[in-house]
């Protein structure tokens, strides 16, 4: 006799209800980072436009971080934090290899026992985070879900590496997803060009450091590549999720990119023909460069310096290391 198996289903849409964010101790600004990488503030805001950025201190990680966003997130939601029943996390800077980041951020904010897991996606996790929350509770898996992106991106930088050590911050963002009558987060288009993986990420494994082969690993980028990739082929991604949504630039309230580079950002504004109208992200002045986090801290800035922006559109696209992206159309709670 065959048994027919149970298949959950979930709500027919999702939202975003809240987001929440925690940024670093301490204001760096470029004169403090220039005499390693033999540089200027003039250099550092010309090629990035950043003017300071956010760092956690020494007994600060990316976990106390996650943490401080999420309880952020979860207040301003209006949700039980003992009704999520999924942590999903962004990051590559979890200080052990394991335990996940989610699994202890779960519990220190009260939604034990959730499924918790992490993310390794680089700048495109907070993308991938909440594509996969939307799934999972469309799906039936889960019912409230909490999505971090997270990083201490200092502890993994070399101060004399003039490639990217004066791009990066530390900071985390946090989002509660949950059901909705109506769609609030559009169909995610993302990706990866693995055989370009060596333009961004680390030069070197933790195996090689135990035995003494290479010194402690820190991110490197091919500056040039990552910049030509970023512009040309990540434009086309945005557009592919507008179209997905159903949607036009104009129709936009926010575009919130990836804090990569203010070249970058602009360029992205420039080739999507945004009007005026569109309010764009440029958290990258006073944060730097945060991965994972950048997208959700951006936005959470927008929002608290633009409070009209809610229930407007808002186009996030994300990508990185590994030269991993996502990209989709949400509506700001």
């Amino acid at each position: 006799m065959t048994h027919a198996l149970i298949q959950p289903t979930g709500a027919a849409h999702t939202r975003i209800y809240a987001y929440g964010a925690a940024r670093g101790e301490i204001a760096v600004p470029n004169e403090d980072l220039i005499g390693p990488i033999d540089s200027s503030d003039e250099w550092i805001r010309q090629r990035t436009g950043i003017v300071t950025r956010t760092r956690a201190v020494h007994d600060t990680d990316a976990i106390d971080l996650a943490t401080d966003a999420a309880r952020e997130a979860i207040e301003k939601s209006g949700v039980d934090a003992a009704s999520i029943d999924a942590v999903i996390v962004a990051t590559i800077s979890n200080p052990k290899q394991t335990p996940s980041v989610s699994a202890i951020v779960a519990d220190r904010v009260g939604s034990n026992p959730a499924a918790a897991y992490d993310v390794n996606a680089a700048c495109a996790g907070f993308a991938y985070g909440v594509a996969q929350a939307d799934a999972l509770i469309r799906a039936g898996a889960a019912h409230y879900a909490l999505v971090i992106g997270t990083e201490k991106l200092s502890d993994v930088v070399d101060p004399a590496d003039r490639s990217i050590s004066f791009l990066l911050g530390d900071g985390a963002g946090a989002v509660v997803v949950g059901p909705s009558d109506f769609p609030g987060i559009g169909p995610t288009i993302w990706g990866s060009d693995g055989s370009k993986a060596e333009a961004v990420g680390m030069n070197g494994t933790l195996t090689q450091f135990r035995d003494g082969e290479v010194p402690w690993p820190t991110l490197r980028q091919e500056g040039p590549t990552v910049f030509r990739w970023a512009v040309w082929e990540m434009v086309k991604v945005a557009r592919q999720a507008l179209e997905a949504a159903g949607i036009e630039a104009s129709d936009l309230a926010a575009f919130v990119p990836h804090q990569a580079n203010m070249r970058i950002i602009d360029e992205f504004a420039k080739q999507l023909k945004l009007p005026d109208t569109v309010v764009v992200g440029r958290d990258i002045e006073t944060t730097g460069n945060t991965s994972a986090a950048s997208i959700p801290l951006a936005t959470h800035r927008l929002l608290e310096e633009h409070p009209e922006l809610s229930g407007g559109l808002a186009l996030q696209i994300g990508f990185g290391a590994g030269l991993v992206f996502g990209a989709q159309v949400v509506v700001l709670p």
